[in-house]
């Protein structure tokens, strides 16, 4: 097993096209596999080995892999048929990683639609800023569970676990979408992934993941709530009519930031990450701003922001994601 653990690099098997490696992503190497792996031209990587037979396995080192064949496994490809052909075979290494022995492309009743679908996003979409397969599942995951696709989820619930999704980070990703979608779509998605969850044979109720209690949820989820967005909620509805918006105010800090954000299970760039792309899935653009400088502050860069939008794209359609880009590129 390769793990990538840091930085960029690549893997390529003797005969077939180098795949490209972002931390979290693994790669399963059987036995007599001809095979190399080394950082990209302009990075540095770092990984970890591990052999799954210490007692029987042995490696035999082959002939030096020379300038001109790196140079040739990692190139960008310029000419349109190695793009193309480039597109199709990254598009069907994600798709098996992700979806196992499923059909690829051209099956089903509208076989072309699907093979578009498949490249565009698999092939290229996938291969777009530095974002691990496990990120991208549990962001394809939320953005679907906003839109209430539930057939849809069920399968990505699917390919959430085939790379490394854990139940617990899984169930935190829907969890998390309560405030901002609401509970009965997020109950919805929640029986979408417990099917996937009871298929698996993974025992249900999952583990618990609360930290606060009813005496300090709101101390807990201020201290959350303030470092990275101060009081501009609180001062935003404090007109509102019979004085409720001082309500409000405290329903968001005790429920978003105190009974969710205070939730073990993921950590809290992840769950601003996903807030941020469920915002997107549902164009709610005021929020979309604060939210954008609350990853800022927790370490998630723009370009991490910008991978995040570009993989929410083929499930809103370029308008919506080129208005989230617009705010990214503007701030």
């Amino acid at each position: 097993l390769l793990i990538a653990v840091g930085g960029i690099g690549y893997y390529q098997e003797r005969g077939k096209a180098a795949r490209r490696l972002l931390p979290g992503d693994v790669v399963e190497i059987a036995s007599n596999v001809e095979h190399w792996h080394g950082a990209a031209p302009d990075s540095w990587f770092s990984h970890l080995a591990i052999a799954c037979n210490p007692q029987t396995n042995q490696n035999t080192w082959l002939e030096v892999v020379n300038d001109e064949e790196y140079a040739k496994a990692v190139k960008d490809r310029s000419s349109k048929n190695e793009k193309d052909e480039n597109r199709i075979e990254l598009c069907k290494e994600n798709y098996t990683q992700l979806f196992g022995g499923e059909a690829l492309t051209g099956e089903g009743t509208d076989p072309e639609m699907m093979d578009i679908l498949q490249k565009y996003i698999f092939g290229e979409v996938f291969r777009t800023g530095d974002l691990d397969m496990k990120t991208r599942e549990m962001i394809t995951c939320v953005s679907l569970a906003a839109m209430q696709q539930l057939p849809q989820l069920k399968s990505h619930a699917g390919a959430a676990l085939n790379v490394g999704v854990t139940p617990i980070e899984l169930r935190e990703a829907i969890y998390q979408c309560a405030p901002i979608i609401g509970f009965p779509k997020v109950l919805n998605a929640l029986s979408a992934i417990n099917s996937t969850f009871t298929e698996r044979g993974i025992k249900l109720p999952l583990e618990k993941q609360e930290t606060v209690t009813e005496k300090n949820r709101l101390e807990k989820g201020l201290a959350i709530q303030k470092p990275l967005y101060g009081e501009s909620m609180k001062e935003f509805l404090k007109d509102v009519p019979g004085g409720m918006g001082a309500d409000v105010a405290r329903f968001l800090t005790e429920v978003h930031f105190g009974d969710f954000q205070t939730r073990s299970g993921l950590n809290t760039q992840t769950r601003e990450l996903l807030t941020f792309c469920v915002l997107t899935v549902i164009g709610a653009e005021p929020q979309l701003q604060s939210h954008l400088q609350a990853n800022l502050k927790v370490g998630n860069s723009k370009e991490m922001l910008t991978a995040a939008v570009i993989q929410c794209m083929p499930y809103i359609g370029f308008p919506a994601a080129i208005k989230v880009l617009d705010i990214i590129k503007e701030a």
